[in-house]
């Protein structure tokens, strides 16, 4: 065993300054581990996230993460698939999988994400 993690695909918002430093902030953490992790920017690809079943708002709205089978996890579960890959951020993913902790997370996630979408111009 190699120890070579499969590739994960990250759907992110280059149009959103906080989004790319979270982008950096994962990526300084990671390390080496984060060279698994491609990057991609969702912003003018509506036509390309349909062709792969995923709805190009909801993109804007919850983090969509792509494994190596293809499966396509959202939300809090892109969350968690992401951050156990990294030593520092594992027991951080399994925090916010906690079933009392998680659904509040949701909520505070999403109200935040609204408020940032509702900002723009």
């Amino acid at each position: 065993m190699t120890g070579v993690q499969p590739k994960l695909v990250v759907f992110y918002d280059g149009a959103c300054p906080t989004c790319i430093k979270d982008r950096r902030w994962y990526e300084k953490l990671a390390g080496k581990t984060g060279d698994s992790v491609e990057w991609l920017d969702i912003t003018g690809r509506d036509d390309e996230l349909r062709r792969q079943g995923i709805d190009p708002d909801r993109t804007l709205r919850e983090l969509h993460v792509k494994d190596a089978d293809g499966q396509i996890h959202r939300e809090m579960d892109a969350y968690i698939l992401l951050m156990s890959r990294v030593p520092l951020l594992k027991p951080l993913a399994w925090l916010i999988g906690l079933p009392l902790i998680r659904p509040g997370l949701a909520r505070l996630y999403h109200g935040w994400v609204s408020r940032r979408l509702d900002g723009r111009a």
